[in-house]
């Protein structure tokens, strides 16, 4: 069936930039797809003094879906990774404000935020009677533009080891598509054989920890001023 597509800027590590995107938003959205994200690197910060990958990876996507949530009708969908295992949410300094930065490091405890973020999200359109849905997605290592980031070796060795692009967006489609139960958590499978398609899986016991979502979400509203409007007609 043909379709449009629009292109709007829109730039995560800065909540004015957010503000000003989502005041060109008129009609209703059925669907947010979470899928921006940043990996590695120096200790660098966004236009709101965060952490660059918590900044971007989690309380730009909470302000987006915050300030969106009133239009959205179906569900969002938020990309989180399977290095979400290894995070570790620092409540006291999740920017790195004073413990020493490791790039790994920073980038898990994104990935975890967007579980925690997800499963926290799903508690309150539950409670609220909202049909709206959050899910979140692992799309395995995908052939992305970041590769680039890693030098010729990573290049080399990527078509090994990576998706492609086509292959990484079948999960968020899946997720995006299929009638899911809130706060599923689809993951690629094996890229070969009877089951290579998309799968549910269970995140980690970090991810599902209802109360370290809970202050989770009470630290994102307060670093980023957002508080979400949820109601049965969201």
């Amino acid at each position: 069936m043909p379709g449009t597509i629009e292109i709007r800027r829109l730039d995560l590590a800065d909540l004015a930039a957010v503000r000003s995107y989502v005041a060109t938003i008129f009609e209703p959205v059925d669907i947010v797809i979470n899928n921006a994200g940043v990996i590695g690197g120096r200790l660098r910060r966004t236009a709101d003094g965060f952490e660059l990958q918590f900044g971007t990876n989690h309380l730009g996507h909470f302000a987006l879906t915050g300030l969106l949530l009133p239009m959205i009708t179906d569900r969002v969908v938020t990309v989180a990774s399977v290095a979400h295992r290894h995070g570790r949410i620092d409540l006291a300094d999740p920017n790195f404000d004073h413990r020493r930065y490791r790039a790994g490091t920073a980038y898990a405890q994104s990935k975890l935020a967007n579980l925690l973020f997800t499963q926290e999200l799903q508690a309150r359109l539950d409670a609220a009677g909202s049909p709206v849905r959050a899910h979140a997605v692992h799309p395995g290592a995908v052939a992305s533009g970041i590769v680039d980031r890693f030098g010729p070796i990573a290049r080399a060795i990527g078509p090994v080891i990576v998706r492609s692009s086509a292959e990484g967006a079948l999960p968020l489609l899946y997720a995006a598509t299929q009638p899911l139960p809130g706060g599923s958590y689809v993951v690629a499978g094996p890229r070969h054989g009877a089951n290579s398609g998309p799968n549910l899986s269970r995140p980690s016991a970090t991810a599902l920890d209802r109360e370290l979502a809970a202050d989770l979400w009470t630290l994102s509203e307060r670093l980023t001023g957002i508080r979400f409007a949820i109601s049965s007609a969201s």
